[in-house]
């Protein structure tokens, strides 16, 4: 998976990561939108439409703070995963947790939208990830493999699209998702959930906050151009931080794909 400085450096930034503790706070928001129909002839063109990655929906949706991205990060997502030949990215999550609560959701949602929702804690171990898309679709996906400490690795695939309303949507399996804003701080890229839903029947449907896992922040930090970190944190309106993984990641260089 990598070269023993590779786990090193991981370690130390690990380290760091779980110094540095919880970033955001406050209580989640309620969903702040509502129930519609979902323009179907919209939503078809835009599928029709080339592909695009994830750097032109970010740059669309950001406007002007794009420019205060890294330019690390603006470069990194500056590039499309073209059909048949995706990107790819491996790394060390060395903190991945999972309070009582989401214990209990990971299980119960486990037959439907496997690994979304990882109901164990573990740490220090290598996960792979696949950006890629398909053909006539603008959709972008991107598959995890999460290799656990003494169990069986564990995919789980998503895909991020822009909604008829110009909304980013992270679409996780089943019609259910949750819509993203996107904000750009000390020049590192920041994720911030605005409500869940389930598109449904030709419909979508905001759903309760407290039917849902939580609130969700990610953060994308820039170590290097070719060297990134993440954080994720879900919390829950009445059952608090359910959900956190936290890690560092490289692209795979071209050699290191075709070795593969």
């Amino acid at each position: 998976m990598g070269t023993a400085g590779h786990h090193g450096v991981a370690a130390h930034r690990c380290l760091a990561e779980r110094l540095a503790g919880h970033r955001h706070v406050g209580a989640p928001a309620a969903c702040a939108w509502r129930l519609y129909r979902i323009d179907a002839a919209a939503r078809d063109a835009a599928g029709a439409a080339p592909l695009v990655g994830e750097g032109e929906l970010f740059r669309k949706i950001l406007g002007s703070e794009w420019n205060k991205l890294h330019p690390d990060i603006q470069q990194r997502f500056a590039k499309n995963p073209a059909p048949g030949k995706p990107l790819l990215y491996y790394g060390t999550l060395c903190e991945l947790h999972a309070s009582r609560f989401g214990k209990l959701l990971g299980f119960i949602s486990k037959p439907f939208i496997h690994g979304a929702l990882i109901p164990y804690s573990d740490s220090d171990f290598p996960v792979d990830i696949q950006v890629y898309g398909k053909p006539g679709s603008q959709n972008i996906y991107k598959q995890r493999i999460y290799m656990l400490n003494g169990r069986k690795p564990i995919k789980f695939t998503s895909y991020m699209a822009e909604s008829e309303r110009g909304e980013v949507l992270e679409y996780v399996g089943l019609g259910l998702g949750m819509k993203l804003k996107l904000h750009v701080a000390d020049g590192n890229l920041h994720f911030t959930s605005d409500g869940y839903f389930w598109d449904l029947l030709g419909w979508r449907i905001p759903l309760p906050g407290v039917l849902t896992p939580g609130k969700t922040f990610l953060r994308h930090c820039n170590e290097a151009p070719n060297r990134f970190n993440i954080r994720i944190e879900i919390r829950h309106a009445l059952f608090g931080t359910t959900f956190v993984q936290a890690g560092v990641f490289h692209e795979r260089r071209a050699e290191e794909k075709e070795a593969a």
